[in-house]
């Protein structure tokens, strides 16, 4: 099974020419190591609103917009499920990496390993277009989502663990500045 690391690379990719958000904490810095863009957004800060900033991104923008988060943050932030349904912008894609633990504050499990489900706490909040996929089959499920009308969806699987990495070595105003350039 993959890890979040294995998954992201495989992501990586497709993601060059969309605007990304990725989430706080080690998602943003393995996306960094990986394939480093002026249009990735990397959260420093504010855990579970990855999700609510990529939907105003996508609200704002008519390029492709790809919001990376986790499976902890987006449970801090149910009420974006909703609001995705409600406003329907047709270029988001919302890709949840679901590892089962809050993974960068050293894995301890969050309710997605137990009973609940996010894939169906966002058909439940109206949203028409989710994929449920292995971290193998997140890629196959990206390329649809970004080659149809959305909002969309993605709950990729994959196991906890996350290998050894350093800090982003950009401020966060760096960071906002040249997202802001590169849109």
């Amino acid at each position: 099974m993959y890890r979040r690391y294995e998954l992201l690379e495989s992501l990586a990719p497709q993601l060059t020419d969309v605007l990304t958000v990725c989430n706080i904490g080690f998602p943003s810095q393995e996306l960094y190591s990986l394939s480093d863009s002026d249009r990735t957004f990397y959260m420093l800060g504010s855990m579970g609103l990855s999700s609510s900033i990529g939907l105003g991104l996508s609200l704002s923008t008519p390029q492709s917009v790809v919001a990376i988060d986790g499976d902890g943050s987006v449970l801090m932030n149910l009420g974006t499920m909703a609001t995705i349904a409600n406003q329907a912008p047709p270029n988001y894609v919302l890709l949840i990496v679901d590892n089962g633990a809050y993974g960068s504050t050293g894995d301890q499990p969050t309710y997605t390993s137990g009973k609940t489900s996010l894939a169906a706490i966002a058909r439940a909040s109206g949203i028409e277009s989710v994929f449920e996929t292995d971290g193998p089959g997140a890629s196959a499920a990206l390329a649809t989502c970004l080659s149809t009308t959305g909002p969309h969806v993605i709950v990729a699987t994959v196991a906890p663990g996350s290998p050894k990495m350093s800090p982003i070595p950009l401020s966060p105003v760096a960071i906002r500045d040249r997202f802001m350039a590169a849109i």
